[in-house]
């Protein structure tokens, strides 16, 4: 069920997202890893825009899954990494990065849709 599908999602929970698309790689150890990557021009609108995105994805994990982020390794059931690179061509990219185990993915992949 993708999110604009489940009426029981908050309203902060994008409905669909415009700038991220998520990829998902399965490890060996069971640990499901989602990417989404976007870029957009510095001081666009765009680029709060896309902000404003990996801020409500965030929201929703942090509303929908167990516990405080922090590393698979130490016992935590989710991860997630944000990195912004500004390129001297005047260009920001935000990659998004979320990871952890079955139940995790599951639910991941149930609002935002991802294969």
């Amino acid at each position: 069920m993708a999110v604009a599908d489940n009426p029981a999602m908050p309203p902060s929970v994008p409905r669909s997202l415009h700038w991220l698309s998520f990829e998902a790689s399965d490890g060996d150890d069971g640990i499901a890893t989602f990417d989404a990557e976007a870029a957009v021009r510095v001081g666009a609108a765009e680029l709060d825009a896309l902000e404003a995105e990996v801020a409500a994805v965030l929201a929703w994990a942090h509303a929908h899954l167990p516990g405080a982020p922090g590393p698979l390794d130490e016992g935590h059931a989710w991860d997630v990494a944000v990195q912004r690179h500004h390129g001297a061509d005047g260009w920001v990219t935000v990659a998004l990065t979320l990871s952890g185990g079955p139940a995790f993915a599951e639910v991941f992949c149930a609002a935002y849709a991802v294969d």
